[in-house]
């Protein structure tokens, strides 16, 4: 057998395996970890299998003379270029647009490593130094930015970042299937065209005056100048694309600029469950970060995850902030059990294992090998949410395969504990009908969780208090999390334990106001200040100390909102908080206990005429 070994990232690395040049040299924003949680070095084992010679090029510097970027040579067939696993200006800038100074992805969490903007950078860096040679682009920064989008940290409305990073080829989504009939097509004639009948892909093409490439089965979008001329068409165009791609059968997209056609093509089906196993591929990687990063300290991203399994993707939440339906699928892919085992088997043989797994979970941690029970329904449907504002009576809740592959993956030799860290969505879990119950194994598989992976502490996140906000985010009543709440305390006292149930919240969201906030904070006192004042009462007050201030990314539901200053399906007026100010102020109800915030959330009260909720706040029950 051979002995595996990780993809070259030096020259010398590269002459030593007796290359005189490499195919494919992929360039990532990312250290380079050879792990199946990093897409880089998914595509890159992934064209390896395909038979290529692939080298990757991490955190190449692009301030100096550009040595890093010539250091592997020219690849005979193409670069491929991704930011890496987070979007750049979302790992460089917190809310508030104030410079981080981490980068989980850089040894020693060190920041400075990438470019913002860092797809574009580097694209147009080897455009310069190899004009010839084919670029793609591809992995989450690229995917969100596939279409027109605003851009928050420059607060500016931008065109397809295709027309930016000036690449040939654009990898939207999960890249393994595409990029492998890519490599085909790379084999012979005239590949970017080829390229171009391959599904997840996009590319401009030419307007030419004898022949127009739209059909009728295409959705035509509104063109990147009308948007620029009235946000209204963007609302159009938002509303086009997300009803589209909630869809299981998707059209191809075409989006006009000037003398150029942004086209789309449809995604490809939701993996199967053979293909998941195929492209698990941890054994095939060395699992750790390369050897070269061993004296610049260790790289918290791989830290947090070098102890989980993925063992789904894709999520049918429909979260209005979230991107991961836009990037992943909003259709569930899992892996098997026996899959999934086998990788808990290879984890308590690496070295760094201890016996605890931090995660078996994906996007959400209980949907695994969850969709429609009707495949017919679901073909008809466009929903965003398989779970808003009403759970589906299509949607297969069955949890009892994965209390069982929690059971079983518990009784690996090896294994002293599993935690499960992804978010559990609660509001999958709770039914007044106990026969759905019962059939689905909801409650058994909430007492599994919490009897035995939790420690100490579960966290959930219904993000707010207030309904008209969490309408907009698409997230249940609030009254839900308090079910969830006083069962999940419910079951620890009955079994003795003493766990907390962690809420996260997020402040700033589109349609939410001060008021709003202040409410939130009345709604998390009421919580703490019933604690431990009867046998009825709750063991736990409502923490709100794990909080986030709402971000705007591209593609979302919320993003458009943020940008708008409306709703675009309904076109009502919203509240958004723009400045910088706005948003702190939002963000400091979360800490209405501290004494030092008492004057200043007294005074923003006032402001809006509101002294029945600082009453209320300052009042103890």
């Amino acid at each position: 057998m051979t002995q595996k070994q990780f993809l070259p990232i030096t020259k010398k690395e590269i002459e030593s395996r007796g290359w005189d040049q490499v195919d494919v040299i992929l360039i990532s924003g990312d250290a380079y970890i050879d792990h199946p949680s990093f897409g880089v070095a998914v595509i890159g084992r992934i064209l390896e299998k395909q038979g290529l010679k692939v080298a990757i090029l991490p955190q190449p510097n692009w301030r100096d003379d550009l040595r890093d970027f010539k250091k592997l040579g020219k690849p005979r067939l193409f670069f491929g270029i991704t930011a890496g696993n987070m979007d750049s200006m979302v790992n460089h800038y917190t809310a508030t647009k104030r410079v981080r100074s981490d980068d989980a992805y850089t040894p020693g969490d060190q920041a400075g490593y990438r470019p913002d903007n860092a797809t574009i950078v580097y694209s147009n860096i080897i455009k310069e130094l190899f004009p010839d040679v084919p670029i793609i682009i591809g992995g989450i920064e690229a995917s969100m930015r596939r279409l027109s989008h605003y851009d928050y940290w420059q607060d500016q409305f931008r065109p397809s970042i295709l027309l930016e990073s000036k690449a040939d080829l654009l990898v939207y989504g999960m890249g393994e299937k595409p990029m492998i009939e890519i490599a085909k097509a790379f084999q012979g004639e005239n590949p970017l065209i080829a390229c171009k009948q391959i599904k997840q892909v996009a590319y401009l093409e030419p307007i030419s005056s004898k022949k127009s490439i739209i059909t009728e089965n295409d959705l035509v979008l509104h063109s990147y100048e009308q948007e620029l001329f009235q946000k209204k068409w963007y609302a159009e165009n938002f509303i086009a694309f997300e009803k589209e791609t909630n869809k299981m059968h998707q059209k191809r997209m075409i989006q006009p600029y000037a003398n150029q056609l942004l086209v789309v093509n449809p995604p490809n089906n939701p993996l199967t469950e053979q293909e998941m196993d195929q492209f698990a591929l941890f054994d095939v990687m060395m699992n750790a970060p390369h050897y070269k990063y061993n004296k610049r300290g260790d790289i918290p991203a791989f830290e947090m995850i070098k102890n989980s399994v993925t063992i789904h993707r894709g999520c049918f939440g429909g979260c209005s902030f979230c991107a991961i339906a836009a990037h992943q699928g909003k259709f569930i892919s899992s892996r098997s059990e026996k899959s999934i085992l086998k990788e808990v088997e290879d984890l308590t043989s690496r070295e760094y294992f201890k016996g605890f797994i931090t995660d078996l979970g994906g996007p959400s941690a209980n949907m695994y090998k969850m969709g429609g029970v009707k495949t017919s329904k679901c073909e008809k449907c466009a929903r965003p949410s398989c779970i808003f504002p009403v759970v589906c009576e299509n949607l297969n809740l069955n949890h009892k395969t994965l209390t069982q592959l929690y059971r079983n993956a518990s009784k690996i030799p090896g294994i002293k504990r599993i935690t499960i860290g992804s978010g559990i969505r609660y509001d999958m879990l709770l039914t007044k009908d106990p026969n759905i119950d019962q059939e689905n194994g909801l409650t058994t598989y909430l007492k599994e969780v919490i009897l035995n992976h939790v420690s100490g502490r579960l966290k959930v996140a219904p993000e707010h208090t207030q309904s008209e906000v969490l309408k907009l985010m698409r997230k249940p009543p609030f009254s839900q999390f308090m079910r969830f709440y006083e069962k999940f305390h419910q079951i620890n006292q009955q079994n003795n334990k003493n766990q907390q149930l962690i809420p996260y919240f997020i402040s700033s969201h589109p349609g939410c106001s001060l008021a709003n906030m202040a409410e939130l904070a009345i709604e998390v006192k009421s919580s703490r200040n019933t604690k431990g004042k009867s046998k009825d009462t709750q063991p736990h007050g409502i923490e709100s100390d794990h909080v986030q201030d709402f971000t705007p990314t591209p593609m979302t539901y919320a993003t458009a909102m943020y940008y708008l200053g409306y709703d675009p399906y309904t076109s009502k007026k919203i509240e958004v908080a723009k400045t910088m100010e706005d948003k702190k102020n939002q963000n400091l109800f979360f800490f209405y206990h501290k004494k030092e915030n008492h004057e200043t959330i007294a005074k923003l009260l006032r402001n809006i005429n509101r002294m029945d909720l600082l009453n209320e706040i300052r009042t103890k029950n």
